[in-house]
């Protein structure tokens, strides 16, 4: 993984965040539990699923290091 990726997709941040989880040794447990989620929404955010609640979506990337940066197509 880069430092900075483009994600537009729902399944490519899924895929993004699995990627990390597993690269700090996180079982899809410990980010629920660590995150004060359900074990369903880490799974249902993996899969790239649509319609999750996008502050619980900002804590898991918050929790894994991550950041979400907004800018305008060149």
């Amino acid at each position: 993984m880069s430092t900075s990726e483009i994600v537009s997709t729902m399944a490519h941040l899924g895929q993004l965040v699995r990627h990390v989880r597993k690269e700090q040794g996180l079982t899809q447990l410990d980010v629920a539990g660590l995150a004060g989620l359900s074990n369903r929404f880490i799974i249902d955010l993996e899969r790239g699923k649509e319609t999750l609640h996008v502050q619980k979506v900002f804590d898991v990337l918050s929790l894994l290091g991550l950041e979400l940066t907004a800018r305008r197509k060149s």
